[in-house]
């Protein structure tokens, strides 16, 4: 009987601390790699007031995908994560009949 205790509360512990170890990524945010079917509007013009912080770059404001319809992601400043880091825009490309969001990142060439 003790035995029997002893081998349950071990096994119940290992299986704790495997369960520990099990980790659950988050989700990385969606972009659209779906093809949609109705072109993106003309952009905005924002106003690009001063940099808050010397050194930050202007990052337009693109046309994003959500809920079936267009919805405008507003412009904003930003630092380069290291020297010498470009930004690459947010870009639709026409495919096939349809239209497919590439999402901006920043680039080191």
């Amino acid at each position: 009987m003790r035995t029997a205790r002893w081998v349950l509360g071990g096994g119940t512990a290992a299986l704790c601390v495997a369960l520990v170890g099990c980790v659950v990524a988050p989700a990385q945010p969606y972009y659209g790699s779906d093809v949609v079917y109705a072109a993106p509007p003309a952009p905005y013009a924002e106003y690009i007031g001063p940099p808050p912080v010397v050194g930050q770059i202007w990052i337009n404001g693109y046309w994003n995908w959500v809920g079936g319809r267009h919805v405008w992601a507003g412009g904003h400043w930003e630092a380069p994560p290291r020297p010498g880091y470009r930004w690459v825009p947010h870009r639709w490309q026409q495919d096939g009949r349809g239209w497919r969001l590439h999402p901006g990142h920043w680039d080191n060439r």
